[in-house]
């Protein structure tokens, strides 16, 4: 059953701060070691990121590490921005509230009982039917599997499947000497997507992505290389050095197996939505595909304006081709996303 998505949106906390303000926050409250501290001047003041967006009520709120509070912030933060890419998908489609049949949510900075759905429900005002899929722990690849989740649960009569990714990952920041750590409280940020999948209905003008196919892999060897763990009660990033190398060759693995059984070459992909991890990740991945110079233009324009959202990241570069771009009819893009585990995701689609 092929399956579209009717609209697109996405929605970040009100604070939006430059590199170099994040620099001034926590130089004037935290006592920098010296190697910490030329790291933090590096990557906030010389490196490729310029501006990210935070759900905080202050600056200073960023470096209180109370796991309570921080449980506070993300249900905040996690929810408001969600909601708001969730309304602005479903105006955006044309729908109301009583039109969304599954709500699909996938986060991995905060855990609530019961999760962001329930509260997404509330907010949007769903009918209390919905079914509800709560995805954790799938770190920064998780929106494709979601996509591809929401495209097996669409209901059988003409409602839809909303499918929002979530992540407040300035709640997870832990101050420490440690490279992963500084390089993590550098990288991410905060923000939310929101698609909404629904059964294709043969050449609909109206629909923005035709979801042809998916691809997944799973490397629990390299499991430690990139990961959450609980240390006193908080989530610690795991970051290692090799992330990239094995972003690049997961990535690569994933993309070859879904053109390979679509039976299509790698030139007839016009468009690369692929998770800005980084920019070293972005570098390998472009090398290890061999992609031509500007194939992932928007996804160094995500990074440059945005940091890395973690799971949403990978919708916010779908978003900047439809804008953008503006593709034409039958042009092909491929979604590439990676994260914790380790895993790789891709999704074969066309405009």
């Amino acid at each position: 059953m092929r399956t579209v998505i009717k609209s697109l949106a996405t929605a970040n906390p009100p604070k939006k701060v430059t590199q170099e303000h994040v620099y001034q926050v926590l130089s004037s409250q935290y006592a920098f070691e010296d190697e910490e501290k030329r790291m933090y001047e590096k990557i906030l003041l010389d490196g490729p990121i310029k501006t990210r967006h935070f759900g905080l009520d202050y600056d200073e709120q960023i470096l209180l590490q109370d796991q309570d509070h921080l449980i506070e912030r993300f249900l905040k933060y996690g929810r408001l921005t969600a909601a708001k890419a969730a309304r602005k998908a479903l105006t955006r489609a044309g729908l109301r509230a009583e039109h969304v049949g599954c709500l699909i949510v996938n986060t991995c900075t905060g855990y609530l009982c019961p999760g962001l759905s329930s509260y997404l429900v509330e907010d949007l005002a769903l009918d209390g039917s919905v079914k509800v899929v709560d995805i954790a722990g799938m770190g920064c690849g998780a929106a494709i599997p979601n996509l591809e989740c929401a495209s097996k649960m669409i209901p059988l009569d003409n409602r839809v499947v909303l499918s929002v990714a979530v992540e407040i990952c300035s709640a997870t920041i832990v101050m420490g000497p440690d490279p992963d750590l500084v390089v993590s409280n550098c990288l991410f940020a905060d923000g939310a997507s929101a698609a909404v999948v629904a059964r294709s209905s043969g050449n609909n003008s109206k629909d923005l992505v035709r979801l042809l196919d998916f691809e997944s892999l799973v490397l629990p060897k390299e499991r430690e290389s990139l990961r959450y763990r609980s240390v006193q009660g908080r989530l610690r990033n795991t970051l290692a050095k090799k992330v990239p190398v094995v972003a690049a060759r997961s990535v690569k693995e994933v993309t070859n197996k879904l053109l390979a059984r679509n039976r299509l070459d790698k030139d007839q992909i016009t468009f690369w939505a692929v998770h800005p991890g980084g920019s070293l990740v972005l570098e390998k991945i472009q090398a290890e595909l061999q992609l031509p110079a500007g194939a992932l233009d928007f996804s160094y324009q995500i990074l440059r304006e945005y940091g890395n959202m973690s799971s949403p990241s990978v919708m916010f570069v779908l978003e900047r081709i439809l804008k953008k771009a503006r593709p034409k009819r039958n042009q092909k893009c491929l979604l590439l996303s990676f994260g914790a585990g380790f895993t790789a995701f891709a999704a074969l689609a066309e405009f």
